[in-house]
């Protein structure tokens, strides 16, 4: 080695971050296994590189003692004062073993060991990156997919999405543009590891915050969200301003916000409801696109029977249970439903109680079609 690789050296610590001096240690350690290793010796061997010039030598290590039994790790007492009259028993003595060609090995070692810290550096550099994007959302690039996983290109790092985080009603070519949220960034030792979903609820939300301004600067919050990924989701929006309606800043312009992301998730109904914390308003909304007569709460075990209009009953409950799970995912409520006429034979109602539904009008269901 040279100056030139010396000034190599400090250029990559200003482009990548790699400290010279971590280098330069671990090429010295390096090529003490380089040494022992090429020219079969045991001895304790100290590498030393010169920091300004980039000259090598080796230098054996050896105790003083008063008795030699293993010349390749002792040195006499009269031996080592020939050397310096000062040596005592029991110090170290270096003494210069560089061999004539050691050049070409120390090449070779220095050129394996910046290349490795250099790829560790910038494993490092994108672990950086990614572990302060989980729970975020990025756009990335289909590149291929095995029976396991899509291997999706995010720009510096190839991410993973599993079977099981793949929507069902979506297939993925190569070279498709899709949007997936980073659920997990893991250091590995082939370097950072990126799992994505398309299924996550919090896609869902994160696409929300990019349509929609209200949400983005803290207006409009988001208090929760339930989602069956390619089929329907449900989300609760708050808003402290009396002056800003939390649902239709997330329907938008002639519903152009909501239908962006609709799009973005292959279809996938969303229903946008208000959050409430009052458990009867709030599970009321969430069941919508169905109208409700009247809940009854029971805060001890957290339940609500919810009674609904004979011909609402179908859609209260939705496919296969679908719109009351969501609904209850969403509230954090369980929820037991009961038609009108049923509610009555119970004796739920009053045979005199007339009920009317409640004015959850506000609620939109996007897009507009019935179960």
């Amino acid at each position: 080695m040279n100056s030139d690789f010396m000034d190599a050296l400090a250029t990559l610590e200003r482009e990548k971050g790699i400290k010279k001096e971590v280098i330069i240690e671990a090429i010295e350690a390096a090529l003490i296994s380089g040494y022992k290793r090429n020219f079969n010796q045991v001895q304790n061997v100290r590498v030393d590189v010169n920091r300004d010039n980039g000259r090598i030598r080796v230098f054996a290590r050896k105790t003083v003692v008063e008795e030699v039994f293993d010349a390749r790790l002792e040195i006499s007492l009269d031996e080592a004062q020939k050397l310096n009259p000062s040596y005592e028993v029991d110090d170290v003595v270096e003494i210069e073993v560089t061999p004539k060609d050691f050049g070409r090995i120390a090449a070779q070692t220095a050129k394996q060991v910046v290349t490795q810290r250099v790829r560790e550096a910038e494993r490092g550099i994108i672990y950086s990156d990614f572990i302060d994007r989980e729970e975020d959302i990025m756009t990335g690039i289909v590149q291929r997919q095995d029976h396991r996983f899509i291997y999706v290109d995010l720009g510096k790092v190839e991410a993973l999405l599993p079977l099981s985080e793949q929507m069902p009603n979506e297939s993925y070519k190569h070279n498709d543009r899709i949007k997936a949220y980073i659920t997990k960034v893991e250091k590995t030792t082939k370097g950072p590891q990126i799992l994505i979903s398309r299924t996550h609820p919090g896609l869902l939300k994160r696409l929300f915050e990019l349509e929609v301004p209200e949400i983005y600067d803290g207006t409009v919050e988001i208090k929760s969200v339930s989602r069956e990924a390619g089929d329907r989701s449900k989300i609760a929006v708050h808003v402290d301003n009396p002056e800003v309606d939390p649902v239709g800043a997330c329907v938008g312009p002639r519903g152009q916000r909501v239908q962006t992301i609709v799009n973005e998730l292959k279809g996938e109904k969303i229903d946008i409801v208000r959050w409430s914390e009052d458990p009867v308003e709030y599970v009321a909304n969430a069941l919508s696109p169905s109208k409700v007569l009247k809940v009854n709460v029971n805060e001890e075990e957290k339940m609500t029977q919810v009674i609904v209009p004979d011909y609402q009953l179908s859609l209260a409950i939705g496919k296969r249970g679908q719109n009351a799970r969501l609904a209850a995912k969403l509230t954090g409520w369980k929820i037991d439903i009961k038609s009108e006429s049923d509610a009555r034979e119970l004796g739920l109602l009053d045979e005199e109680e007339e009920l009317v539904p409640f004015g959850n009008e506000e609620v939109t269901f996007v897009p507009d079609e019935q179960e």
